[in-house]
């Protein structure tokens, strides 16, 4: 009997060591040595952020980390992307010597390894997503056995290293899936390459597909919006003898945001998480000039000229007719061969506003300047090129480029990029200074000699004189400018004689047009009537603030025409027009669902950003509303229409002025009454914007129990009631998030406070709508006296009420 009763005993001890090995039933962070997880079960991080388990696309099944609480595109790590399985008998175990193995019918098909043997393993699902093998009684942020971090697929997360342990000779990079079905590893990957000036290349199998720029201590190189002030995100770049990476961080840890690298688009792409929806905040490769080598060697790339291949200067095309046909391929030559015979027989040329070239043939010393750096490369007859590695503070370390210039792009604003110095023959040097002085020797001869007849010239023609001095001063001030200058036949043919069925458009300094250039190419044509209050100077303000600015979020100029009484502007075309079409159209505003609407509303705060703190310039508006911000094919929303906007330098952020302008409904009242503007005018603006997107409505009179209000008092009124739902609009009611509108209708409260001191920069007013943090109450918003409702009254008595209504004027005289 007591043979039998062992015997028993052991039979349910191995029944019950059975059972529970194969099963995790209860929530758990971790997986132990007795322990499995099968098909339907799953591990979840202390927080719930994040789950591992087993997951299908189509009939295949795969092992995989994805946000626990985000149903759309949530998956962040695949196990076996190129192995899939079977549900029904799939298991996930930690075995003896510390590895994750996953095995289907018994088999395995995908494993981790470690050099370290482990004496007691656990993994561990982290909060940061990532799957980790450590000892048992280790602590969180130890070195790890093995971490699925060191072996990502496709998407990067917040902490996440990119780049190369040395000592291991190991490199961790992204990987996109095939599609966005198949999670196949595909040919595109994005990871830091090891030259002696180490950067980020995007490949495509083995060939360049997009380079990033090295880091240059503030950022990197190709990359100018990236700054270290940045409200979001913390940017870290990491080089030594151990190891070298890139990584990211939330400044906000209650917000998400992934980059993913995408096969199909072929481009990595950086998402914040809205609630909702993903909305998506930046991606690369942004434009053309990012593709890599597009314009061959020797050459640079610009997006704000034509045609956007350039010569370096001192260079040449070398094949000229390839070149005129718009081949690149074969890129530029020098014009005169270097000598390289003695120290006077070369020199350097100063090029500015650059991604530095490829630095592939490269060589770094960091211990010395920029000086010293110059007579380096002088000394080395291979050298063509050179810059500071680090051009953080005064600048310091010394990059040196040998052979071909590769892969250079030219921002239009300077500060936005690198300074590089390129080697020339000392022939060329003189040549390019005597061509930047030859104007001037040219008028000064010509008036030493012709004195007379000029100045008989002048008087007989003064009218014509002037007219033509005002043409050549704007002709002088745009060529300053290097913007792209239009002839009129070729606009005019574009757009089929302005023919009133390619006007898409009328504002209030005249018409816009839509137009087909002759290589297909669709623009749109703002067109300055001569009866506008906007003329030459506001017109030179347009063209030399837009010229200057670059953001996915502001229209992008391609140039300009005057001439013959006419002053055109030409704009990238915006299949979607603009966003008041939407919004204040019950038909059409169901166009835009609230996932959209906040994507747009995060798209326009960016463009204000870039305005306001991260362009060279401060630049402040002063008319932005609906009808000025346009939606591409994608409805991405870019900032339009800066003929009445202002720039400062400095840290000047304010000003004023007796001539108001703009567009009542939208001006902050310490401007509309006083013309005082300011960046917290512009912020004004946005709350009014921000609270038409939610509302539906413009900013006019509403009628609200007995009290005739416009749009920010009735919203002001049923805030104060906590009735603040009423405003939402009917045509988004089911597709939007209650907590995140409510946010919204918040913050666009806190911007229409009375003073604007009181009022958020737009740094926070972006920080406050992509996150949880909690909001101050909005104080006493400003908005025009309230009136009685009265039915007797026409409507040309509501529209008496100033403030009420959209009117754009220029002029008006500020008390």
């Amino acid at each position: 009997m007591k043979f039998i009763l062992f015997l028993m005993s052991i039979i349910v001890h191995i029944l019950f060591s059975t059972y529970f090995t194969a099963f995790i039933t209860a929530e758990t962070s971790s997986i132990t040595q007795s322990q499995s997880l099968s098909y339907g079960n799953t591990i979840v991080s202390s927080r719930g952020i994040f789950e591992l388990g087993f997951f299908n696309l189509g009939n295949k099944t795969y092992l995989g980390i994805w946000y626990k609480n985000i149903p759309l595109q949530n998956v962040v790590w695949v196990a076996n992307g190129g192995s899939p399985i079977n549900a029904s008998s799939s298991i996930l175990k930690l075995n003896s010597s510390g590895s994750l193995v996953l095995t289907h019918n018994n088999m395995a098909v995908w494993s981790t390894s470690s050099p370290e043997k482990a004496k007691n393993p656990v993994a561990e699902l982290l909060d940061s997503g990532n799957l980790v093998i450590r000892e048992e009684n280790g602590e969180e942020g130890e070195t790890y056995l093995w971490q699925s971090f060191d072996y990502p697929s496709n998407t990067m997360l917040a902490g996440m290293k990119i780049g190369w342990d040395l000592r291991k000779n190991f490199s961790t990079r992204l990987i996109a899936w095939k599609s966005d079905d198949d999670p196949t590893p595909g040919d595109l990957s994005w990871g830091i390459t090891l030259h002696p000036y180490r950067e980020i290349y995007m490949m495509k199998g083995t060939q360049k597909y997009h380079r990033l720029g090295p880091w240059n201590g503030l950022r990197f190189s190709g990359r100018p919006l990236m700054k270290p002030n940045d409200p979001i995100y913390h940017y870290e770049f990491v080089s030594n003898k151990e190891e070298v990476y890139y990584r990211w961080t939330l400044k906000n840890t209650t917000l998400i945001s992934k980059n993913v690298l995408n096969q199909t688009a072929q481009e990595r792409r950086r998402y914040v998480w809205s609630g909702k929806s993903w909305s998506l905040y930046a991606t690369m490769p942004e434009d053309n000039c990012d593709h890599y080598g597009a314009c061959g060697a020797n050459t640079y790339c610009t997006t704000f000229t034509l045609p956007m291949c350039q010569c370096l200067k001192g260079y040449k095309p070398k094949s000229p007719e390839k070149w005129n046909s718009m081949d690149w391929s074969d890129g530029c030559v020098l014009k005169h061969p270097l000598s390289c015979k003695d120290k006077l027989s070369d020199g350097f040329l100063l090029l500015e506003g650059l991604k530095v070239p490829d630095t592939t043939d490269t060589s770094l010393d960091e211990t010395i300047d920029l000086k010293q750096c110059r007579t380096k490369c002088l000394n080395n007859c291979s050298c063509m090129a050179y810059a500071n590695s680090n051009i953080s503070g005064t600048g310091s370390g010394c990059v040196m480029w040998f052979g071909d210039l590769l892969d250079i792009k030219k921002f239009p604003v300077p500060e936005n990029g690198q300074p590089l110095n390129i080697r020339l023959d000392a022939s060329e040097l003189d040549a390019i200074r005597h061509k930047k002085n030859s104007k001037i020797i040219i008028v000064t001869s010509i008036a030493a000699t012709l004195v007379v007849t000029l100045a008989i010239f002048f008087i007989c023609r003064r009218i014509i004189a002037d007219k033509s001095k005002t043409k050549e001063n704007m002709e002088r001030q745009l060529e300053d400018l290097d913007v792209p200058l239009f002839d009129l036949i070729t606009i005019t043919n574009a757009t089929n004689n302005f023919s009133s069925y390619n006007k898409i458009g009328e504002g209030g300094f005249g018409p816009v047009y839509k137009g087909r250039l002759v290589d297909g190419k669709e623009i749109a044509v703002k067109r300055l009537s001569t009866s506008s209050g906007q003329g030459t100077n506001e017109f030179i303000t347009e063209v030399k603030l837009i010229a200057k600015l670059q953001h996915r979020n502001l229209v992008k100029l391609l140039g300009c025409c005057f001439g013959q009484q006419e002053k055109l502007l030409v704009y990238e075309y915006m299949v979607n027009g603009s966003l008041d079409t939407f919004i204040f159209d019950k038909i059409k505003g169901k166009l835009l669902d609230w996932p959209q609407r906040f994507h747009i509303i995060f798209g326009i705060a960016r463009g204000l950003l870039y305005l306001h703190q991260d362009s060279r310039l401060r630049i402040i508006h002063r008319d932005l509303k609906a009808s000025n911000v346009l939606l591409d094919e994608k409805s991405n929303p870019k900032i339009s229409d800066f003929g009445l906007a202002r720039a400062f330098g400095g840290d000047q952020t304010e000003g004023n002025t007796n001539r108001v302008v703009g567009t009542y409904g939208y001006m902050a009242p310490e401007y509309a009454v006083d013309g005082q503007f300011s960046i917290k005018s512009d912020v004004f603006s946005f709350g009014i914007l921000l609270l038409e997107i939610v509302c539906g409505n413009k900013n006019k009179a509403l009628c609200h129990r007995n009290e005739t209000l416009n749009l920010v008092g009735y919203a002001w009124t049923l805030w104060k009631e906590q009735n603040a739902l009423q405003l939402i609009d009917s045509s988004i009611k089911d597709s939007c998030v209650i907590p995140e509108v409510l946010r919204c209708i918040h913050v666009s409260l806190l911007c229409l406070q009375q003073y604007p001191e009181d009022r958020p920069t737009m740094a926070s007013v972006i920080q406050m709508l992509g996150s949880e943090m909690e909001l101050v109450e909005p104080k006493e918003v400003g908005f025009f006296q309230k009136r009685m409702c009265d039915e007797g009254k026409s409507s040309s008595t509501l529209d008496q009420m100033s403030y009420n209504h959209e009117l754009s004027f220029t002029s008006f005289d500020g008390r």
